[in-house]
This record gives structure tokens, sequence and C-alpha cells, in this order.
């Protein structure tokens, strides 16, 4: 059966509006090498934008897929950059191509730290789930999840000496983990309300906290072996734990024995701010320490050296002998003494104050004593600073603000010009013009609080109603406004222009509809040129607050929404009343009139949304379109297609004429304000809370909503979520758990492996009847059909590793814990012939390692799987070994290769090697001139 009537799908085409995610962090990053600190990162809602701030320009975007990001954290290294999203799931990008090959899921809920260790092999991420897990990198799986804390994680530091991580929580407790042995060995009571940061002062030596109040507390950390005496006899140190034990079992009140490290209150510097501490920061070296609250202003202090202390000191101890003698007079007077502080060591170095709000912040130290700090602001801006710190009394100086690609508050209005190439957005500040096609600012002009707009016939010029109730008349070409008009008594909420392009109809809260025309008058300013203008031509007066004004585009009727929950309806001519459209429940916020006049649309509210005809009034269907508000809505040009926006964060496209859901449009991640269609109906651009507006296109791929299946991949990944973590038989539940998650991902790749190993024993089977079928006859007999999926393979069992091998390898171990028991036995016997093949050796280890982990008790009561065990055995030592000694020769063999080239032709493979390149060269030639001296 041929298609009825076909639909064409929107896609989403592009995201701007947005400089920085407030949900996000800012992190300075290096691109190719360049220069440090030029280019910043940020998140903007499910990507990942990478600003040049010389430049104030989008050097590169990381694309995400549908959730918001919350934490960015740059390698050590710089080439690469952890991104955690809303869902709980880690993307490792590569900041040279933008692209992601790593990807970790094992959190329930929101990612709300990441840090690295040293090396950049290992990845720990912090979640509002209250878990700590631990990522290999290289490996790319998860190696334990850390349990302990009771509400969100707020910070992570690694202790590299040590191999130690410490955690802060929003359940006021910052605990110390053993990675070595994977569990807590302390936690740290000390604070009364919630622990927001945390930072490492004096090489590893302090810990600085900060809470919900104005103090930063300081810890000192003095470990226990370094405090134990060295060769201490062996009789002595059991007998020491033979005492320990007999006092622990008389049960004695006392403090538990510190374990690895004691952690004691060294005092706190006090902050200026009153609030909680937003955001801890140092800089690599951790000489400069920054902070802020949830106001502007961010306060920076220096952290002195062990030597600088030393000095301070000394000049307080010489003015404290010199003040001592002048009041004693006596040559010989009692030695004074000056007691150390902790405001000796973190002294206040200088206030920065932010044009808003800080949300985040990073600071990165330059070799020249300057500090640059970048600031992401909650008004969607980015502003840097740089401070001088060798100075005695630095100011923060500001080097650039990011605001050109955005605005400050969110935007209420939205309108396409009529070649659609223009896109206007209003928000409460600012008006901007963009180019749709290349998406940048062609021009920004100050308003007051916009609610609507439209752009003037010719699209030269806009019209701007605002909240206090006047019309803002713009002129695209020089940026200025030419008149602002007072039109309303309350808030001018809708603007419509009429069909004949002659003038404008508008609706406020002082009950009124009023009609404008427009006009060209003579310019005050230039005297000889003319300006356009409104001219008040009539006024139609109501009972209620307007909501929304529509002409029908026939131009006999008006429609107009009123607060009491009704659409009036009115001939424009004569304005005489002619219908009254009443059914929802809470008011009509928004309404559109079709193509031909026959039909109209209004979303209320009530979130219903209903479908009336303009010649009866009478209500063809109600349809309950969102879970929250229905914020907008608006026919497709020349069809009975519309699309409705809600506070649900979804756009959806509905059929007039079948009552039918053809599409929903999911990307915004808060309430959706409007939108707007081009007037060919190929774009739609729609503004949201989250400060972005999106860009939609439409395609030329068919809808057959027969096969469209909306929400239930995201209704089974959601009740994933809500059910328990894949249990591994055997291990209890303690501090430390597995990593992974099952997810739909997991879920399907598990799918996929049973698919294979049933495919393999059906033709396993086959084979085995062949030959069968070849003794009996006594000949050899034509082969069996093959499955097509084989013969692309050309294996059998090919396929199987295939499927296996396909997908991210950090899933693998929960796709393999899903696998029922019964698939095991065949995946031994496969494991074993991919071993002597060769066939991805390293993978299968790893695969069949966890296996025998999990089911080790029915693997080793199965008697059928003692020959295969014990050829894997065989097979893998053997093989494991045979691959090692390869990888030892090749490494050997590059190595000697290496050292032949450097030794011939004076050049170092690798540019970390250049200085130890130069101070061999000095020592050859140290040596040269001894010999010469000594000839």
């Amino acid at each position: 059966m041929g298609l009825t009537k076909q639909y064409l799908r929107y896609v989403s085409s592009a995201v701007f509006g947005v400089i920085g995610n407030q949900k996000a962090n800012i992190a300075f990053v290096t691109l190719r090498g360049g220069e440090k600190g030029r280019y910043v990162a940020v998140g903007a809602c499910e990507h990942v934008f990478i600003w040049d701030v010389r430049k104030a320009e989008k050097v590169l975007i990381l694309e995400g897929k549908k959730h918001e990001v919350t934490y960015l954290c740059p390698s050590p290294d710089g080439v690469h950059i952890a991104v955690g999203y809303e869902d709980g799931g880690v993307r490792i990008f590569n900041l040279l191509n933008g692209e992601s090959n790593i990807s970790f899921s094992g959190h329930k809920s929101a990612v709300s730290v990441i840090r690295y260790d040293a090396l950049g092999a290992r990845l720990v991420t912090g979640s509002r789930d209250t878990d700590v897990i631990v990522w290999d990198i290289i490996n790319e799986c998860g190696l334990y999840r850390l349990k302990g804390h009771k509400d969100a994680i707020t910070q992570i530091l690694f202790l590299e000496s040590k191999n130690l991580l410490i955690t802060s929580s929003k359940d006021s407790f910052v605990k110390w983990w053993d990675l070595d042995t994977q569990h807590c060995f302390k936690t740290m009571v000390g604070h009364r309300t919630e622990v927001w940061g945390m930072v490492m002062l004096n090489q590893e030596r302090r810990l600085l906290t900060g809470s919900a109040d104005s103090e930063l507390r300081a810890w000192d950390i003095q470990y226990i072996e370094e405090g134990k005496e060295v060769g201490e006899p062996q009789e002595k140190k059991v007998r020491t734990l033979l005492e320990n034990e007999e006092e622990d079992e008389e049960g004695l009140d006392e403090e538990p024995e510190e374990r690895i490290l004691s952690c004691k209150k060294a005092g706190s510097v006090l902050r200026e701010a009153r609030d909680r501490v937003v955001s801890l920061v140092t800089d690599a070296k951790a000489k400069v320490l920054a902070c802020h609250g949830l106001d502007a202003t961010l306060e920076v202090f220096t952290v002195l050296s062990e030597e600088e202390v030393q000095k301070k000191m000394d000049r307080k101890l010489k003015k404290a002998k010199k003040k001592t003698k002048f009041q004693e007079g006596e040559e010989h007077g009692p030695e004074p003494v000056v007691e150390r502080k902790l405001s000796d060591e973190i002294q206040k170095l200088a206030n920065i104050k932010a044009s808003s709000k800080i949300r985040s912040m990073d600071c990165l130290a330059v070799p020249n004593g300057e500090m640059k700090l970048a600031l992401l602001l909650q008004n969607n801006t980015v502003e840097t600073y740089t401070l001088n710190t060798t100075e005695k009394n630095p100011t923060g100086t500001k080097t650039s603000r990011l605001t050109l690609s955005g605005h400050r508050t969110d935007v209420r209005t939205l309108a396409f010009s009529s070649d659609n190439i223009a896109i206007l957005s209003a928000s409460g500040e600012t008006v901007k013009a963009w180019n749709r096609s290349t998406l940048q600012v062609i021009r920004t002009m100050g308003c007051e609080y916009a609610l609507c707009s439209l752009f003037v016939p010719g699209d030269r010029q806009i019209i701007l109603g605002t909240k206090s109730g006047k019309i803002q008349l713009f002129d695209l070409a020089s940026g200025s406004l030419l008149e602002t008009t007072d039109a309303h008594a309350g808030a001018l909420w809708s603007m419509c222009l009429s069909p004949d392009q002659r003038g404008i109809v508008t609706g406020g809260a002082d009950k009124t509809v009023k009609f404008w025309d427009f006009e060209l008058i003579k310019d005050q300013d230039s005297g000889k040129n003319k300006r356009l203008t409104v001219k008040h031509t009539r006024t139609l007066q109501l009972d209620e607050d307007v909501l929304c004004v529509r002409f029908s585009p026939d131009q006999r009727l008006l429609a107009v929404s009123l607060l009491d929950c009704t659409v009036k309806i009115f001939y424009t001519d004569t304005l005489k009343f002619f219908l009254s459209l009443y059914g929802h429940k809470l008011p009509v916020l928004c309404l559109d009139i079709s193509h031909d006049s026959a039909l109209i649309g209004t979303g209320s509210a009530d979130r219903n949304v209903k479908i009336w005809g303009l010649d009866f009034g009478d209500c063809h269907r109600s349809m309950f379109a969102h879970d929250d508000s229905v914020m907008f809505l608006q026919f497709v040009p020349k069809t009975h297609l519309f699309f409705t926006a809600g506070k649900d964060r979804k756009i959806k496209q509905w059929d007039a004429d079948k009552f039918e859901h053809i599409q929903t449009l999911e990307g915004h991640h808060r309430e959706v304000w409007c939108l707007a269609i081009s007037p060919n109906g190929d774009h739609i651009v729609s503004s949201s809370h989250d400060k972005s507006l999106r860009l939609w296109e439409r395609t030329r791929e068919p809808i057959i909503l027969e096969e469209e299946i909306i929400g239930l991949e995201a209704e089974f990944e959601e009740s994933l979520a809500k059910g328990d973590e894949p249990v591994v038989p055997g291990e209890t539940k303690g501090e430390a758990e597995p990593a992974g998650k099952k997810t739909i991902e997991t879920v399907k790749a598990a799918e996929r492996i049973m698919e294979a190993v049933e495919l393999y024993r059906e033709e396993s089977e086959k084979l085995e009847e062949h030959s069968a079928a070849c003794k009996a006859a006594g000949k050899e007999l034509p082969p069996p059909k093959m499955n097509p999926i084989l013969v692309a393979f050309g294996n059998i069992s090919v396929s199987v590793c295939f499927n296996i091998s396909t997908g991210f390898v950090c899933e693998l171990e929960v796709s393999l814990l899903v696998l029922p028991f019964p698939y095991v036995p065949d995946l031994l016997k496969l494991f074993n012939g991919y071993v002597q093949q060769g066939l991805e050796v390293e993978l299968v280890c790893r695969c069949l390692f966890f296996l025998l982990r999990v089911h080790f008790g029915q693997i080793t009561s199965n008697q059928m799987l003692l020959s295969v065990i014990d050829e894997l055995r065989t097979n893998t030592i053997s093989k494991v070994r045979e691959i090692r000694d390869v990888l030892g020769f090749n490494s050997a063999g590059l190595q000697f290769l290496q050292r032949e080239i450097e030794s011939k032709e004076d050049v170092m493979f690798f540019a970390d090697a250049t200085d130890r390149f130069e101070e061999k060269k000095r020592k050859r030639k140290k040596r040269e001139r001894a010999v010469l001296t000594i000839t």
C-alpha cells in the first residue's frame, strides 16, 4: 500500500546563542601546542565549546549526544579532555581532532567531579549518586566503585606519592581512600556543613577545605611511616602489637589508632564573602589560591614557600626583640617568642570584581609571574583577567570578555525574515539579528524587556513589544533605535503583522487590542530623509487581559486570547463579535490560524491543544500535547501541520487534519519559551531557559508513523537506571564494587553475542550432519548452504569474535555479566580456537578471565568443560608469552635503532629529551677538553 500522506523529518542543525552553560565548569585547554591561557573549554548544553578568548571566536565544538555537560577536566598532557554528562556518562575527547573514542558509563546520575592522576592513565569520577569510580583509561575499563558517602561528591584529589584518594561530599565528610586495598581508612568529621571544595598545598602536606561558611579550614597531614623509628627491633614490634591487641580486647574507650597518616587542624583562613564556597582552585604548583562564593567577587590568596615564611618569621622575631629591648631598657632581657600562624603562610593577594555572579573559574600560572584567570558568569558570559603575583598590591586586569555570541537573559521572542536568511532574537536587555547560514551575529542593539517581535516588510526594520507596554522600532542597517511609542498601560504580550502588510495589531495587559498603520515621516535629525513610524488607528476594548492576537490570512477575522480562558473571534473591519471558543481550563497562551483561514489551533496552560473550525467555532479535537504549559503554537506555512513548544522541554509536530502526533524534537534542557518557522517551512528556530537557540532543519527523509517507536528506549533506560546493580556471584557488597552499569547498550551487546553463539551452534550442527551424511553415502556430498552473515566473515567462529569486539570495551564486562550461563561453555570453546589462531588475544583473555571469575563454581563443577579449561590454560600461557616476547623484542629493537640514529645525527627523537641530550653534549665537551689539557 502506498503512502497516503508523506511527512518529512526535522532534525537538529545547530546550537547557538549559548556561550557557557551554568551546569558545567570552565577550564583552560591547549590546542596544538598553542599559547597557554588562550583557549578555554566550557559546556554548552550537550556540546563542549572551545573559545579563543583573544579573538572571541569559537574554534572547536566537541559534539555530545543528548545529555547536558556537567563537568570538564583536561588531561595532564593537554591532548585530551574528559567530559561528564547529566546521565552519569563520561567521554574522553581528543583536542587535536575533536573525536571521542573512549566512553565510560557507570554512574546513575550526573557526574559532579572528574580528576586525572599525574600520568593521565587513571580517571576518577564522582557523581550525585554518592559513588566514586576509578577508571583505567589505557584498558578502557572500570577498575572499581568506592561507596561510603551519603550525598553528592563535590571534589576529588589524588595523592600521587602514596596512591591515596581524597573525596569530599555534601554529607559534610572528607574521606581518605587507599587505592591499593580499595577501602576508606579515614573519615574527617570536622565540618558542620557541606564540604564544597578542597585543594592540596605545601607539596601534599596541607589540605584546605571550603564549606558553607566564610572559613577555609586548613589541615596538616603527617604520614605515619615518616614518624616511625627506622631499624626498630623485631621483638619490640611484636611486643607492641600484642599489647595493642590486649588493649582492644579490654575494650578501652580510646581514639582509634591512626593508619597511614594523621590529619590535624592547623587553623582557618577567613574569606570576605559570607556565603558558601563555589569554587576553590590552585595553579599547578599550588602557589596561588583562588576561591569565590555565590556573589561576583573572586578572592585570590598567595601561598608562601617555607623559605619565604622563615624569612618573614625572622623579621617578626627581629622586630619583637627590638620592641622588648626598648620597653625593658636592658641589654640581656628574656628571648621573645613569635608564634607562627596560618595567616603568615596564606596571605590575601587581591579581590577581583566580576561584572556578574561567578559560576565557575579556572586559573593558570604563566612563566613571567602572571596569573591568568578565566571566569564563567551566570549571565552567559566568559571573562578573563590577568594578575601579576610578583607585585606587592596587585590588581586584576580584564583582558577579554565573551558576550557577543549570546544574550545575558532568556530569549523570549523570535522571528524569521521574509527571505529565510535572518533570525531575530530578543531578550530582557538586547535584540540580536543572526545570519541563519553562518550563525554569526549581524547586529546587537540594546532594548527593554522584549515579549514579542517581528520584521517590518522589507526586512530593514524590526518592531519589538516590551514588558512595559511600549513599541520599539529599530533600523537594522544602522543598528539604531528609531522611536519608542507608548502603546499599552500594561505588558504588550502579543503582536501580529496584518496580511496586507500595511500595519500591525497589538494586545496588552490593559485589556485592549490596538491597530497600528505604518507611515513614513520626515526624520527630524537628518531633515531630508524619511523614516518609518507606526500610527495608532483603532482600539478594541475587552473585559480581560489580552494574551495573544492573530489575524486570519484573509484578514477577515481577528482572534484574541483572553485571561478568562476563552478565545474571542471578531470581524476585522467592523470589530463586531463573531465567535467565542471556550473549553480550556486555564488561559490560552498561544494560538495560530492556518493559511486557508479554515482552522485555528490554541495552546493552553492546561497542557492541551485544541483544533477549532473557524466557520462555526466547533472544536474538532482536543489533544493532550505536553507535560507542562504549551508556550507556543504555529502552523507550517501552506500546510495544516503545526508545531507546539512546551515547558516540558519538547517541541512537537502535529497534523491538524488527522489529529496525529508526527514527531517530537528533543534537545532543549530547560523550558522552551518560543519558536519561529521560516516562511518556506524548511527551518525552525527555538529558544529556551538554558540560554540556547536551536536551529532545526527539514530533511528529505520521510516519516512513517506506523514505524515510529516513540520513547520506548528512553523508558527502558529509565527502568534500568532504577533497577539494581548487576551482581557478581560470590562477591559481597562492601566499600568497593564493580564499576559497570547496566544500560540499553550493554543489553544490546549481550543480545548480539547470544545471537552469534546461536548462529554458531546452528552452523556447527549443519556441518556435523553433513559429515555424517558423507560417511553414510561413502562419497563427498555438496556442502550445505551457509548463512549469509557467515559467508561475509568467511568463518563460523569469527562472527562471534566480531560481535564481542564491537562497541566500547568498558561495556564488555557488564554485557558478559548479563549473558546467561548456557552460552558460556560455547564461548569458552570458541575462545580456545581464537587463542590458537592468535585472534584478538588480549581481548579474549580479558573476557575469559572475567567469565571464569563470575561463573567459577559452575565451570569447575562441569566435567564436560575440564578438557576445554585445560587446553585454555596451556594455550593462553604459551600465546601470551609469545606475544610478550614479540613486544619485548620489538621494543628493544626500536630502542637500539633510536640510539644508533641519535649517535649518528646528533638529534633526539622526543622534545622532552632535549635537556638530557644537551647535558650529555656538555659532559662530552668537558671530557674532550680534559683530554686536550692532559695531552
